[in-house]
């Protein structure tokens, strides 16, 4: 279950995510984004750290050129994160529908042009929206969460195919995701 106390604690790092797996410009790299968002204590430190310094070997030009090769024109590291699972599939249409119905719940309204499981979206989602003492909480970024981890899951494995850089960054985004789970204590625990 997830523990929506941490990940409230821990979406600041959500906007980071966002930003860095938008289309990258400028500012992305800036030494204020690092500074701004991160902190040592962060779930995946090690990851964010090795994502960040790679990423300072490159020119803009050449992450952008990396950034749309990868996400662009690789089926399989899509930011869509239900189109590896379920292609154009019903089910598909029904999580977008789930999806696009719990950002205007909290408050986010959702351009007609983008689809609702773009992982930078669901990222500045969490990072931007207010959900404490929200009942429908729980049960909203459950769901969430599930889709990030299940999408998360297959565009890590093409990241590794890929040798990636951004790679690190996934990694660390699924473990602040696992580090907001509440593993369920039992009587017998």
């Amino acid at each position: 279950m997830i523990n929506l106390d941490l990940l409230y604690d821990k979406k600041h790092i959500f906007g980071f995510f966002s930003h860095q797996l938008n289309y990258p410009e400028k500012l992305t790299f800036h030494p204020d984004m690092w500074n701004e968002y991160v902190t040592e204590e962060a779930a995946g430190y090690e990851n964010l750290q090795l994502y960040w310094q790679t990423m300072q070997t490159y020119s803009l030009d050449e992450i952008q050129e990396m950034y749309t090769y990868t996400f662009d024109f690789q089926k399989d590291a899509t930011l869509f994160m239900t189109y590896v699972k379920f292609a154009d599939s019903k089910e598909r249409g029904q999580t977008l529908a789930q999806l696009k119905v719990l950002y205007e719940m909290f408050g986010l309204e959702m351009p007609d042009e983008e689809l609702s499981d773009l992982l930078p979206l669901m990222c500045e989602f969490i990072y931007a929206a207010e959900w404490k003492g929200d009942p429908r909480a729980q049960q909203s970024f459950s769901m969430l969460l599930a889709v990030i981890e299940d999408g998360s899951y297959f565009l890590m494995k093409a990241l590794e195919k890929y040798e990636s850089p951004w790679l690190h960054l996934i990694r660390a985004l699924r473990e602040t995701c696992k580090s907001c789970i509440q593993r369920e204590v039992s009587a017998n625990d």
